[in-house]
């Protein structure tokens, strides 16, 4: 349940301030330090490039310090094995170089190679009730649509593991959608509370909130890695347009844009849309009663045709694995050191630096 403050109009207060944030950024990029990143669990798709990724590098060359994590570990948090790993993490790194993360400009690290930003778990839980976990409205969903047969205690402290990856670099800028707000509160609170035992150390991080639109899968429900329902950005032209051909749509044969009641006609409009650079009602017009065959033609081509460049600079990465690791240890070593300062800054706060 959403318990955001709404005001008349309907707009948020989060909505509000994320929109006077902007403003703050475009004056000056250089105070804000984002912590963004991905679970690597699958092949990133076109539903994280339009409602993430793109906005990542946007606020890189805006010039916002930005920090990107592969939370490894937290792919324990709803499996009970990390399945392909390795490979994994290899293919985020891809799309990241692929979008234009900039590895000199943003540092790209795993989770489990800082051991200081982990020992942060330890206090932090200190610092929240087992009742406030649990009542966490993204966990609970979490745990209803969790893979495993019993939920380990790893999914209660999922909120505080993400403190942990947000507070480990003072990041003071996390961009989420409206549905991660209950998990920033978290990192917020436990940002709070610290202060006020042991000292300031810490900022109380902000949600600079998504405008995102949300792209169906080619089944209609919610574009998802697990669902098998997605394209891929490592997909190539041919496996585009198989997936496009058997997305579902609709009976009328006169194609328009109308999210409620033809969701899937509607997001197939979107998809070419953003692709293209329009908007949904025009790439509408254009098809008129041509009908469905006549809109997955456009999509398709829209979608490989934005993918091209896309898919022709993950090529060449791929063709350099030593740098793609490179890349890696180099943004780990520099995580790392961010990590040390900040427990030794901790540990003194605390009276444990002995």
């Amino acid at each position: 349940m959403n318990t955001t403050p709404v005001d008349e109009l309907g707009t948020s207060a989060a909505q509000v301030r994320s929109a006077e944030l902007e403003q703050q950024i475009l004056k000056e990029p250089g105070k804000f330090r984002i912590l963004t990143g991905d679970r690597p669990t699958g092949r990133l798709h076109l539903g994280h490039y339009f409602g993430s990724l793109h906005n990542r590098v946007r606020l890189q060359d805006l010039g916002v310090e930005t920090l990107v994590v592969i939370a490894d570990y937290q792919v324990l948090t709803d499996r009970d094995v990390a399945d392909n790993l390795t490979g994994y993490v290899e293919e985020l790194v891809l799309d990241y170089l692929a979008i234009g993360v900039d590895p000199a400009r943003s540092t790209i690290f795993t989770h489990s190679a800082v051991p200081a930003l982990n020992q942060l778990m330890l206090p932090f839980l200190s610092l929240v009730s087992v009742a406030e976990l649990n009542r966490n409205p993204t966990v609970k969903d979490e745990i209803t649509h969790s893979r495993q047969s019993a939920v380990s205690g790893l999914m209660f402290t999922y909120p505080v593991h993400q403190a942990a990856d947000i507070l480990f670099c003072k990041a003071n800028l996390v961009p989420v959608g409206q549905d991660q707000l209950p998990h920033l509160e978290v990192t917020r609170t436990i940002a709070r509370r610290f202060n006020d035992r042991y000292g300031s150390v810490f900022p109380q991080p902000e949600a600079l909130l998504s405008n995102a639109p949300l792209l169906l899968g080619t089944d209609g429900t919610k574009m998802s890695k697990s669902r098998r329902n997605a394209i891929p950005l490592a997909a190539d032209a041919d496996e585009t347009a198989r997936l496009l051909k058997g997305a579902k749509t609709d009976s009328e044969r006169h194609i328009a844009y109308d999210p409620a009641t033809r969701p899937e006609v509607s997001s197939l409009l979107l998809l070419a849309a953003l692709c293209q650079q329009r908007t949904p009602q025009e790439v509408a017009e254009g098809i008129g009663s041509a009908g469905a065959a006549a809109l997955k033609k456009v999509v398709t081509e829209s979608v490989n045709e934005f993918l091209a460049p896309i898919r022709a600079r993950r090529a060449e990465y791929a063709q350099d694995l030593g740098f793609l690791r490179e890349t890696l240890r180099e943004g780990n070593e520099r995580a790392r050191a961010v990590a040390d300062v900040t427990l030794a800054e901790v540990r003194t706060a605390m009276h444990s630096d002995y």
